[in-house]
């Protein structure tokens, strides 16, 4: 389910970067918004108390942050190979890492710290700042991957306060109010064949996120998270097949790193979370005095 949600999502990307040449990051973002709403409301009208929030001012709040990641990442797609906006997006688990501390109040150890830096190295070498080669539009999908961060993290704070189903209504209401407040500026009226694409993007998101989920569902994050790195693949096989773009050794070098330090940052979360439920069951149940 994992890997056909990562396929989806390249897809989609592969749409977003066709539609960006003629059409604006907002409009593309307006009409995948509203796509996905029309696919969402048969689930609200079964369950309308999926409206109601525990935490209303955190939805909002990550409602925006997850429109902020789309529209900077469509932006970026506008200009870069999908292969490097795709890599230089991997930086989001080191923010998550970094946003843990302040909002999450966890403790990160040097590691995990010298897993973030190497990180940043690897995008550093992506998007080659300083040389002939770098382009300032990298920096928008690392502003969409800060955005994202902040939105997991966000997702976190809300664990059990909210269903599945709330959060995803509340994101998708959200990005399409605001995206909708901006038509009337960049709005372009799409051909046939543009408007199929831009219903496919929100028909494939609103799929891949279902996909997600329902994995989700089945399987934790530690096992499922080093697969989201399979969109690489595929997004380096859709820019070569639509785009004929076949990213150079740098930024496949840089990519690996990238990789190699959220894996490890994976890895070392995984023992401390047996750690403490090591130590959990070594505490036993807690017995009134």
């Amino acid at each position: 389910m994992t890997l056909a949600a990562l396929m989806l999502f390249s897809i989609q990307d592969t749409f977003s970067k066709l539609l960006a040449v003629t059409y604006h990051p907002l409009e593309i973002a307006f009409v995948r918004f509203l796509t996905m709403l029309v696919l969402i409301l048969p689930f609200l009208l079964r369950r309308p108390g999926a409206l109601r929030s525990n935490m209303p001012g955190r939805q909002l709040v990550r409602g925006l942050t997850m429109f902020g990641a789309t529209t900077l990442f469509i932006l970026g797609l506008s200009h870069l190979p999908i292969a490097e906006a795709t890599a230089i997006g991997f930086v989001s688990p080191l923010f998550v890492t970094a946003l843990s501390i302040p909002m999450l109040g966890e403790t990160i150890g040097p590691r995990r710290w010298a897993a973030v830096v190497v990180g940043f190295i690897g995008v550093l070498v992506v998007i080659r700042p300083g040389t002939s080669a770098f382009q300032p539009a990298a920096l928008f999908p690392i502003a969409s991957s800060t955005f994202w961060a902040l939105g997991i993290v966000l997702t976190r704070t809300m664990h059990g306060a909210d269903k599945t189903l709330t959060i995803l209504i509340y994101s998708t209401l959200i990005g399409f109010c605001v995206s909708g407040l901006t038509m009337p500026f960049v709005w372009r009226t799409p051909d046939l064949a543009a408007l199929a694409m831009m219903t496919a993007q929100g028909t494939l998101s609103t799929i891949g996120q279902a996909l997600m989920i329902a994995a989700f569902g089945r399987a934790g994050a530690s096992v499922l998270a080093p697969f989201s790195y399979s969109q690489m693949l595929w997004a380096t096989a859709l820019g070569y097949a639509v785009f004929n773009t076949i990213p150079d050794t740098l930024t496949g070098i840089g990519s690996a790193i990238i990789i190699a330090s959220g894996l490890y940052i994976l890895h070392r979360e995984r023992i401390l979370q047996q750690r403490r439920a090591l130590a959990a069951k070594a505490r036993g149940p807690l017995t009134p005095p």
